[in-house]
């Protein structure tokens, strides 16, 4: 059995990893890191868990941890980079959730994050968690930088076309909605209740971190720089992402040709759905789920093909594909423990 330690379990992309360890067969949870709610049992901070998980939040003891195979740090920005590294000196493998291990740049880190890396040469090791992309790098990895939930949606939808040469690296326009837990548990005004519901507003347009995440990919596929114009949207409901990405295309083809495309690129991905002609992807159908449905229209007025792309923000997103390159790094089949169907309704 795999022990894991779970740090910041109790905020919502911990507990969604939490939940789905806690039925995964090759799993044993050993530690639930929590400083907020340290001494809880987990079942008294979130009541899904009577009767189903019987642990204790603890402060984080390194020593502790040090008895686990793996960690995942779901910890905030900032602080993981500050704890991984003896994590790491302990001899365990890491999957962060945060942003302070996606970067081959460090530059590109401290312009978006707005601070110092502590850990150059952890960033230089660590291994971008894209496991459709990079899962022959991940099976080796100590330290796994998980991607981020608009940059996961965005990045797979967009890849295969950049990839394939058919789509032209200029002036692309990903536009993003995302449920509300994508802002995390803490409490802020933009998130509460009376603010949320029937309401959608745009944020950070222009300025968004995830936009730097997604153009150091995209610019692999394409093999050229790309920049991107980014836009996240805040809409009225719990999980989900929906990223409608725009691509102008270097010549004329019809959507069939563009889906076919896809279809061959991602032929081996159990996790990617690529949809047929005339059907396109909804939140309901991957919430809930580690799954990615991706539809295609090409708009042969303008010779752009609109690509849209949907995963569940706390699962593809986060939990479910921190797990998936558990997974792999570990020897298992990938689809172990997250093999499930969205929630639907």
């Amino acid at each position: 059995m795999i022990k894991v330690a779970v740090l910041g379990a109790t905020g919502y992309a911990g507990i969604e990893i939490v939940r789905i360890l806690s039925a995964h067969p090759e799993v044993k949870l050993e530690v639930l890191g929590s400083h907020s709610f340290d001494g809880q049992d987990i079942s008294e901070v979130y009541g899904n868990f009577a009767h189903v998980l019987d642990m204790t939040c603890e402060e984080l003891d390194l020593d502790r941890v040090a008895e686990c195979d793996v960690a995942f740090t779901a910890l905030p920005h900032g602080a993981s980079k500050d704890v991984i590294p003896s994590l790491i000196e302990k001899g365990l493998k890491v999957i962060d959730m945060s942003g302070d291990f996606r970067y081959d740049d460090i530059k590109v880190y401290e312009k978006w994050y707005g601070q110092e890396h502590s850990s150059p040469e952890l960033l230089e090791e660590s291994v971008y968690g894209l496991c459709e992309l990079y899962r022959d790098k991940v099976k080796s990895a100590r330290l796994v930088g998980n991607p981020g939930c608009y940059t996961s949606c965005s990045i797979l939808g967009a890849y295969p076309i950049l990839k394939s040469g058919l789509g032209n690296s200029k002036n692309i326009i990903v536009d993003a909605k995302s449920g509300v837990t994508g802002a995390g548990r803490g409490l802020g005004l933009g998130t509460h209740f009376c603010e949320c519901t029937e309401n959608s507003k745009a944020y950070k347009v222009a300025t968004h971190r995830h936009t730097s995440e997604i153009e150091q990919e995209l610019s692999k596929a394409a093999g050229e720089e790309v920049m991107i114009s980014f836009t996240p949207h805040l809409i009225p409901q719990k999980r989900g992402i929906l990223s409608t990405i725009y691509v102008n295309l270097n010549k004329p083809c019809t959507t069939e040709e563009v889906i076919e495309i896809y279809k061959e690129f991602y032929k081996d991905e159990y996790f990617i759905r690529v949809k047929d002609a005339g059907k396109l992807p909804e939140t309901k159908h991957v919430a809930g789920s580690n799954f990615v449905d991706i539809g295609i229209v090409v708009d042969e007025r303008l010779n752009r093909a609109v690509i849209v792309s949907a995963i569940d923000n706390l699962g593809k997103g986060a939990a479910s594909q921190a797990i998936q390159n558990m997974n792999i790094m570990f020897g298992l089949d990938e689809k172990t423990g997250i093999e499930r169907a969205g929630f639907y309704l």
